[in-house]
């Protein structure tokens, strides 16, 4: 059954363009059941779960994927994979070509989709919603929030191999992130009066239930509504869940009046609290290769980057006990940029290379589409790396180093044969465990990573973990940290750097830091006291951090 209204037909009602998106001849659906439509009429689909899955594959990669990739991914080696892809593209070729016009682009290496009259509502919603130049209805939005509940490719679940399935997971991941951002529109929007939000705040919080600004959209809309009862059993639940008593919650309706954006007023007034920060900030995609990368700024003022690191997300990270303060800090009377590295986050998941090279030239595209020319960066733990190279490669666009937690050698690297072997086998847990709602593989990362934090806080980055990046993207990540090599760039680097680490960091021995500042040409090096390789805020060395990096900044004049 078809939609009744199309995704690519609200962007044509909602865009701000002279000339209206154009009508596409194709239709790929890919919320439910998979689905095309030609010219209007709805297409009968192979029976075959591969061959949907191989054209609902090609469909959202949207480029050319080599031959023995598809196989690997849908056929095993018992199925003669080769001659299997073969005949689901003979199946495919017969729901999207015409005599007039090929679709299936094949040679003897690559195949692809082209995409030039077809349009996949996976890749309009995104479209939509990350497009800063259009502004969306309440209506519209609510339309798209609809639409993003269903669940992605319905009925292809193990249609393919495990590769296939770590692929699907991703995308769907990829869906309810995106009707995160519609929900968080539609509670937050000014044409829709408090009664009217509720519904759509309940839902936020729904998908997000350790997120503390839409349990104080849904309270503040309670209390703006007269509801009070309502409002503090919301509190009382949510306080309750998460474990948490010093969450930033609204604390009362005076309050709730203050903080409400007057309706007239897109964004809300520069505010000291995290909950502002996050929706005035503008999320942005750029290029790396053909990787879509999401990077985010805030603020006003000097530049500020932050080199990605493990691990990121635009839209979860600043309501976390963890990065807020932090975040809160470096927007300060600054422009703050930093973004969501290739395979996690709102960037690309499913992506070719989780390399050095790539986590470069991630920063590099990010940096050159922000349009930035001087600017300090800031690194941490594996970010220190790519901000170091970056450095070297571009001496004259980097004003300053803040590195913090970091080393120049992975753990391949003079490590013991026992060290590599406990490494291999975290690997190995993380790609069968990670995506469980089980924490406990990734409370093995949560504990080294913070010995010193509240359970509340280690509960919060264990389920922000689980929906930051995939299974296989996780191992992925730990396997490209270990080969990470920049000892012979130290000497290169001509900007002032001061580089911080905690003592007792049980993730990064203290010795890889003073080898930084002491091969890094007058770096000033800072020990912290503390056990964490994170961070807290909560902590002493957290707020001495701040203010030598403040004081660092001040003497450079950067």
């Amino acid at each position: 059954m078809s939609k009744p209204l199309t995704l690519a037909a609200l962007a044509n009602a909602s865009s701000h363009e002279t000339s209206a998106l154009p009508c596409k001849a194709l239709k790929i659906s890919v919320f439910g059941e998979l689905q095309v439509a030609q010219s209007g009429q709805t297409q009968q689909l192979p029976p075959s779960r591969k061959a949907r899955a191989l054209l609902a594959y090609l469909a959202m990669t949207g480029r050319p994927v080599r031959r023995e990739r598809l196989c690997e991914m849908l056929w095993s080696i018992p199925d003669d994979p080769r001659a299997s892809l073969r005949w689901a593209l003979s199946r495919i070729r017969k729901v999207i070509d015409t005599p007039d016009i090929q679709r299936i682009q094949a040679d003897r290496e690559r195949i692809a989709i082209d995409l030039s009259d077809v349009e996949v509502d996976f890749v309009t919603a995104r479209s939509l919603l990350f497009d800063s130049d259009r502004i969306i209805s309440a209506k519209d939005l609510s339309t798209i929030a609809n639409t993003l509940s269903e669940t992605v490719l319905d009925g292809l679940d193990y249609a393919g191999e495990q590769d296939f399935e770590t692929w699907l997971m991703g995308e769907r991941e990829d869906a309810r992130l995106m009707q995160v951002n519609a929900l968080r529109r539609l509670a937050t929007h000014a044409d829709l009066d408090p009664a009217d939000r509720i519904k759509w705040s309940y839902r936020w919080l729904d998908l997000m239930p350790f997120e503390a600004q839409a349990a104080n959209s849904l309270i503040a809309d309670f209390r703006a509504t007269g509801r009070f009862e309502e409002a503090a059993s919301i509190e009382r639940r949510f306080r309750r869940d998460t474990r948490h008593t010093s969450v930033d919650l609204v604390p009362d309706y005076k309050q709730v009046q203050r903080l409400t954006p007057p309706a007239n007023i897109e964004r809300p007034p520069r505010d000291s609290s995290r909950r502002w920060r996050l929706r005035s900030q503008t999320i942005s995609f750029c290029k790396s290769d053909d990787i879509n990368i999401a990077y985010a700024e805030v603020g006003e003022g000097r530049p500020l980057v932050k080199a990605a690191n493990w691990l990121n997300h635009l839209e979860l990270d600043w309501g976390s006990p963890i990065w807020g303060q932090a975040f809160l800090a470096c927007a300060h009377e600054r422009r703050f940029i930093r973004y969501d590295s290739r395979g996690n986050g709102l960037s690309d998941w499913n992506v070719k290379d989780i390399n050095m090279e790539a986590f470069v030239a991630d920063l590099e595209a990010v940096v050159d589409a922000a349009g930035i020319d001087r600017f300090p960066l800031l690194g941490i733990s594996q970010g220190c790396a790519v901000s170091i190279e970056y450095a070297a490669r571009h001496p004259e666009r980097v004003s300053g180093l803040v590195l913090i937690s970091g080393y120049a050698a992975g753990w391949r690297i003079g490590s013991t044969p026992q060290e590599r072997e406990r490494r291999e086998a975290v690997m190995t847990l993380t790609r069968h465990g990670w995506g469980t709602p089980n924490p406990a593989y990734r409370q093995i990362f949560s504990q080294t990573f913070m010995p010193d934090a509240k359970p509340e806080d280690l509960d919060w980055f264990n389920e922000f973990q689980r929906q930051t990046t995939s299974p296989e993207n996780a191992a992925r990540f730990l396997d490209a940290f270990g080969d990470i090599d920049v000892r012979h760039r130290l000497r290169d680097i001509k900007a002032p750097t001061i580089v911080f680490h905690a003592r007792g960091d049980q993730r990064i021995d203290i010795n890889q830091a003073r080898e930084l500042a002491t091969e890094i040409p007058g770096a000033e090096f800072v020990p912290l006291d503390s056990r964490n390789h994170i961070l807290l805020e909560s902590e002493p060395a957290w707020q001495t951090c701040l203010d030598k990096a403040i004081a660092f900044f001040r003497k450079h004049d950067i």
